[in-house]
């Protein structure tokens, strides 16, 4: 079992920043096609894929670099990826608009760096 958590650890940090990307992405391209060209609105700017995509991070993130903390014992890729997780929530609460945008583009880029900082521990 030691040999295997540090596996899944480290694909999970990957697929962690995976997501992230994909929802920095997301956020960006939102915004371009649906201030820019108008398209697109009621699709991507649906509640549920915020939810969802945070829900999906927390999960990710708590059993990534909870085990990497275990494993390393520095707190630094827990902080950092739990102040991404807060801004992501705060998104939420936020509504839709720019606000939702710049909140969810800091906690995705936090969250990745948990898990890049984690990968690095390992």
């Amino acid at each position: 079992m030691a040999q295997i958590a540090p596996w899944i650890r480290g694909k999970l940090d990957r697929v962690g920043m995976i997501l992230s990307a994909l929802c920095l992405l997301h956020c960006v391209g939102t915004l371009v096609l649906v201030a820019g060209l108008g398209l697109g609105a009621s699709f991507l700017l649906d509640p549920a894929i915020h939810k969802v995509g945070l829900a999906l991070a927390t999960v990710v993130a708590g059993v990534a670099i909870g085990l990497g903390a275990l494993r390393h014992r520095r707190a630094a890729p827990f902080v950092v990826a739990m102040m991404g997780l807060t801004f992501m929530g705060g998104a939420l609460a936020a509504g839709h608009g720019a606000h939702e945008a710049v909140l969810t583009i800091i906690g995705v880029t936090l969250v990745a760096g948990g898990h890049l900082l984690n990968l690095r521990h390992a």
